[in-house]
């Protein structure tokens, strides 16, 4: 398996990540076979295994925890932290209260002491990036989190990051996560230069625009057609 940096964090990882989105009630809720797929990716040189506490209404981080028993040294494990997680009006978001709350849930739930790169999953307009910043900063040094990157941040939002990261002498957005495919390939105009410029490693999620799935064209196609990230 071929590997890459992640950004210029000094860690090494697979060139393919195996993303969870799809294990537990939104795609397979058999949590063995969810694990059976991660040993078969683990097995086969992918060291890169992404997930986050919104996915399958937290399910997922479980079934990944179960997964990487035992395995976990040699997994690096990415997490995200911001989606809606219950109905109180501070369980979602960027904060400072949010975050440090928060990690220590999905590190209970990925049964781990660290999480290797922690990612906002969104922009959260109701907060100040440095107030998200300084709270991810605090986590790095308390050594429960090694590296933060950040998920479907506009190019304005990722530069004005990695600017107050420098004025603040706050830790840097090390990565970015945008959506990404042939039918999607917005983030080559601004998202990827902006990355290139200041370092930033880039995961990315295949995503396929609907409009342009559910053309008649494309929906005219062999019955063992299939797609591989």
């Amino acid at each position: 398996m071929r590997t890459r940096e992640l950004g210029r964090t000094g860690i090494e990882v697979s060139a393919y990540c195996l993303g969870t989105m799809m294990f537990g009630p939104l795609g397979n809720p058999d949590h063995d076979d969810c694990v059976r797929m991660t040993h078969r990716a683990l097995d086969a040189g992918i060291n890169l295994v992404d997930t986050a506490d919104v996915y399958g209404y937290s399910e997922t981080e479980v079934i990944v925890g179960k997964a990487l028993k035992g395995r976990r040294d040699e997994v690096v494990l990415a997490t995200k932290v911001n989606g809606r997680m219950g109905e109180g009006p501070n369980r979602h978001g960027s904060s400072r209260r949010w975050i440090i709350a928060e990690v220590e849930h999905s590190l209970r739930r990925l049964q781990t002491d660290y999480i290797d790169l922690y990612q906002i999953h969104h922009p959260d307009p109701r907060t100040d990036i440095e107030e998200a910043l300084s709270a991810l900063t605090d986590l790095v040094r308390s050594g429960k989190v090694y590296a933060i990157g950040s998920s479907n941040l506009p190019p304005s939002e990722i530069v004005e990051a990695q600017c107050v990261s420098e004025r603040r002498a706050l830790h840097r957005l090390r990565t970015e996560q945008p959506t990404y495919s042939i039918l999607n390939r917005g983030i080559e105009r601004e998202v990827l230069p902006v990355c290139r410029r200041y370092g930033l490693g880039v995961l990315v999620c295949i995503s396929y625009d609907p409009p342009a799935v559910t053309h008649p064209a494309l929906r005219r196609r062999p019955a063992d057609d299939r797609a591989v990230a």
